[in-house]
Parts: C-alpha cells; sequence; structure tokens
C-alpha cells in the first residue's frame, strides 16, 4: 500500500447515469441482498448473485451510495448513507417476499448485520463474508493504524492510498486482471470505477469505516437469526479473528464459522467462490429443513 497526497480534490471522470446494481428476479419465492464492500462495486459480488440465483433466490446487489461517482464525491460520504442504501433495498423486498436474507462482504458484512441488529424478526439469516472490525490481515503495514489518526486532523481529506498486490485475491489471473487496472490509474484518472472500484482510498473513509464498527459492535447482541461466517484463513486484509468476533457476539443459535482454506480477502470472486455460494445455500437450506 502506497501513500498519495492531493491538496486540491482529484477531479476524476464522472461517471454518468449509474445502475442501481445488480438484480436477478428469481422463482423460490425467497429473496437475498448481497454488499459490496466499501470503495467496491456490485460486480464483486456477481458470481455469489449468479450462483444463489442459479437456485431460485431474487437477488438484489444494491450499489452503496456515492460509489462509482467522482473521488470528491465517495470521499466526503459517510456511513450512514452507505446503511441508507441498504435498509431502502431491504424496506422495498420485504414489500414482496416473506424471507429476505442478507449477506456482505468486508464493510459489506457489518452492514448486513446492522440491517439484521434493527430488524431481527424481519431478517430470515445473515452471511458474513470476510467481515472486517479489525485491519489486522497480513498484507496490512503497521501503519495503516495510525491513519485514521491523520483522518480526524483534518488532513484525511488530501490522503489516499494505493492498494498493492496481491489485492484480496490469491488467484493470480484475477490479480493480473486488477494489477493492470491499477497500475494505470491515478488520482486524475479514474476510469470503470463504477464497475471496478476505486483503485485510491480515501484515508477519511476509514474514520467513517471505524465509526461503522464502534456503532455496529455493542448491537451485535440483537442479531438473533441464523447467522454465518465465513472467512480465508489466509486473508490479507483481515484475519481470523475478525470470523470469531462475529461469531462470540451475536445472539442466534444457529451460527457457524466456515473458513477457506485457498483464497485472500475478496472470497466472492477469489478461487474459491465456488465454495463461497455453496457454503451459503447448504446452510440456509439447513435452517429451513429444521424449521
Amino acid at each position: 500500500m502506497s501513500l498519495s497526497f492531493a491538496l486540491r480534490p482529484p477531479s476524476g471522470k464522472i461517471v454518468q447515469h449509474l445502475d442501481y446494481g445488480i438484480i436477478m428476479p428469481g422463482t423460490n419465492g425467497k429473496a437475498f441482498i448481497l454488499i459490496h464492500g466499501l470503495t467496491g462495486a456490485p460486480n464483486e459480488m456477481s458470481f455469489i448473485a449468479w450462483y444463489l440465483n442459479s437456485e431460485g433466490y431474487t437477488v438484489h446487489c444494491p450499489r452503496l451510495a456515492h460509489h462509482g461517482e467522482p473521488m470528491q464525491v465517495i470521499k466526503e460520504a459517510n456511513w450512514e448513507e452507505f446503511y441508507v442504501s441498504v435498509k431502502d433495498c431491504f424496506l422495498n423486498l420485504k414489500k414482496t417476499y416473506s424471507q429476505v436474507y442478507v449477506g456482505g462482504l468486508s464493510m459489506g458484512a457489518l452492514l448486513a448485520l446492522l440491517l439484521a441488529a434493527e430488524f431481527p424478526a424481519e431478517v430470515a439469516g445473515v452471511s458474513c463474508l470476510s467481515p472486517t472490525f479489525f485491519y489486522d490481515g497480513w498484507n496490512v503495514p503497521w501503519y495503516q493504524r495510525l491513519l485514521p489518526l491523520v483522518a480526524r486532523t483534518g488532513l484525511g481529506r488530501y490522503f489516499y492510498f494505493k492498494e498493492k498486490p496481491p489485492y484480496g485475491l490469491k488467484s493470480e489471473r484475477l490479480r493480473e486482471k486488477v494489477h493492470q487496472y491499477y497500475q494505470h490509474a491515478s488520482l486524475s484518472e479514474l476510469n470503470e470505477v463504477d464497475k471496478l472500484g476505486y483503485p485510491y482510498f480515501p484515508v477519511r473513509l476509514l474514520v467513517q469505516l471505524q465509526q461503522l464498527v464502534d456503532y455496529v459492535t455493542p448491537r451485535l447482541s440483537q442479531v438473533n437469526c441464523p447467522c454465518q461466517v465465513i472467512q480465508a484463513r489466509h486473508d490479507d486484509m483481515s484475519s481470523p479473528k475478525n470470523a470469531e468476533f462475529v461469531n462470540a457476539q451475536v445472539a442466534s443459535v444457529r451460527k457457524e464459522i466456515f473458513y477457506l482454506e485457498n483464497s485472500y480477502h475478496v472470497i466472492t470472486a477469489d478461487q474459491e467462490r465456488g465454495k463461497v455460494g455453496a457454503r451459503i445455500l447448504e446452510f440456509f437450506a439447513q435452517e429451513v429443513s429444521s424449521a
């Protein structure tokens, strides 16, 4: 990870007519919300969306507020706005579906847990994929712990960090694809952020992530629906400590941790993504059969 400094807000390319995200109508009368990560895009959930949809689920992968917009817009965003994107999607689906499940990747997992805590009697189940309460993976540099302190001084508005390999991916093929995008990106030229996410991460958003962590943590005990955590043992961004933390804090009677042995952080796209989709289906199918 490298740091960049820009005194003026980078303009970036303005993306026009952003889509809502991914919407796949299903056939089994159940719905699943899949939430992408911070500075990510709905596309990172596309394989899991397809996997669940192939088994009959209606799947919505909402684009979180301000994602895909210019850097000067996303860097001023607040975590509450991201959550509104998820909550609105859920309330709309509840008008049609009696069973709505929710899952999320990284920060998306925190938003999924918050939804389950706010609607404990209505969320049918929650799937936490690489939840990130602590940035403590093996590829996180020591000085990242200091960046939120920098952000709180106001200087965070001018600092951005650029992720370095492996980009949360153990798959060499996918890693190279991301690398080709990242190595040609600059703060002033941010093409395809609506599809591939941001190659630069505004340091100010680390404060928003920490505020979300602080808000969600005391509410985990309100999560009582079936709850699974799927975590790579060798996650480069967030260690298995995160999975253990969620599992210990939620009040769910039925819960599990499922570990992956051959993936890094972005398990929805990495080389065990098929196992992720299969385990989600298996976990919630068991819940139905035991009801």
